[in-house]
């Protein structure tokens, strides 16, 4: 049987895709510690968001924060480099899902994330509700603010507006559409405290120049946590063993007061990151 030059080619390529396919499927089949091994590196998500993860602006590099802090020791202790992937925090999880990253410190662990991304069973840290409020104001407990002449403004229809209507109810609770109006109307001295979960208003002290940061009491803290893709447990626990190790080391509180003071800020007067110290 003659087989011409055509026939022949296609058959070679068929042969060729043939052996390829099975490596294209090892590749994509291969769990995150082995891509990350192949690769030599471990994909962080960043996003400008201070204690967090914070720029160069000089530079563009993504060189200090929390969150490249646990990534470098991560990528240390898997023998590769750390590279840092720009994100925001509404692409974060797509970009997971998409293999862009691997991890996205920083995303708390609710029902509705969980149906896209898993979480380690170890916290990464925790965060306090805390108020930026007038030097002058007296904040050390959360009824020292339940009094009419006490502003508070909030977020909107946010976990923060449900508990100080709750905790203050006598308070004027002042209601604003997000983060920014309501630190707006702090500075503009028509509120005499913002409440909000503690990192967004360490940068807002350290833009304004004023006010004090207090966690009153009784505390009121959760948990923050990592996103990791879906169905990869040798992965998560390698994520849940170094959240638990650098936690109970101290190691965790040690990284997020570091860059506190590479940002101007005193770490005995902000919030901590362990609740066995708030």
């Amino acid at each position: 049987m003659t087989i011409d030059r055509r026939t022949a080619l296609n058959g070679i390529a068929a042969s060729t895709l043939a052996l390829a396919v099975p490596s294209i499927a090892r590749a994509q089949s291969a769990g995150t510690l082995d891509q990350i091994k192949q690769r030599g590196n471990l994909r962080i998500g960043v996003t400008q968001a201070p204690p967090w993860f914070s720029k160069d602006p000089k530079t563009s590099e993504w060189n200090a924060g929390f969150g490249v802090s646990m990534g470098k020791a991560m990528a240390a202790a898997l023998g590769v480099k750390l590279e840092t992937v720009e994100v925001t925090w509404g692409t974060a999880i797509a970009a997971l899902q998409a293999n862009k990253i691997d991890i996205m410190y920083m995303l708390d662990a609710t029902p509705e994330r969980a149906q896209a991304v898993d979480f380690p069973a170890a916290p990464l840290l925790y965060y306090s509700l805390a108020v930026l409020a007038r030097d002058d104001l007296q904040a050390t407990n959360w009824s020292d603010l339940d009094k009419p002449s006490v502003r508070i403004a909030v977020p909107q229809a946010s976990s923060m507006d449900k508990f100080v209507s709750e905790n203050t109810p006598k308070a004027t609770i002042q209601r604003f559409p997000g983060n920014a109006e309501a630190i707006a109307a702090f500075q503009a001295g028509r509120a005499d405290a913002v409440c909000l979960f503690h990192p967004p208003l360490l940068v807002a002290r350290k833009a304004l120049g004023t006010g004090k940061i207090m966690v009153p009491k009784p505390a009121k803290f959760q948990a923050s946590s990592a996103a990791l893709r879906k169905d990869d447990k040798p992965f998560r626990d390698f994520v849940d063993n170094a959240f638990a190790t650098h936690y109970k080391s101290g190691q965790t509180q040690k990284w997020y007061e570091e860059f506190l003071v590479s940002f101007g800020l005193d770490p005995k007067a902000s919030p901590a990151v362990m609740k066995e110290m708030l």
